[in-house]
């Protein structure tokens, strides 16, 4: 088995190695090894800019959202406060909007606010 990783943007396990960097062979993209390695100790979770969360802070949502069992939409620019991260899930984090308890929602859309 190898030990080069999945890639952080699709899932795929068909990277490799190319300089400095590992390159996904089915979705274009590239992240240097550096960052892969650093991401093996400690899970760091991001939000769609970039910036980095941490529990109990807020984040605003950045498009409309379905939510299942619910048939309340979460709108574009609600505010999640107090959000709590998923262990060992850079992708989720856990929180609550003023009508809807118990959300699990997707950091791809959400900002920091």
């Amino acid at each position: 088995m190898s030990d080069i990783p999945a890639c952080p943007q699709c899932g795929m396990e068909n990277t490799y190695p190319d300089g400095d960097n590992y390159v996904c062979a089915d979705c274009g993209h590239e992240w240097p090894m550096v960052a892969a390695a650093s991401t093996d100790e400690g899970t760091v979770v991001r939000d769609v800019n970039g910036n980095v969360l941490n529990s109990g802070d807020s984040v605003v949502v950045i498009k409309d959202l379905k939510v299942k069992g619910s048939s309340i939409p979460l709108k574009q620019g609600t505010v999640i406060r107090n959000i709590r991260l998923v262990d060992g899930d850079a992708e989720h984090i856990e929180g609550n909007s003023d009508k809807i308890k118990g959300l699990v929602l997707k950091v791809c859309f959400l900002k920091k606010a």
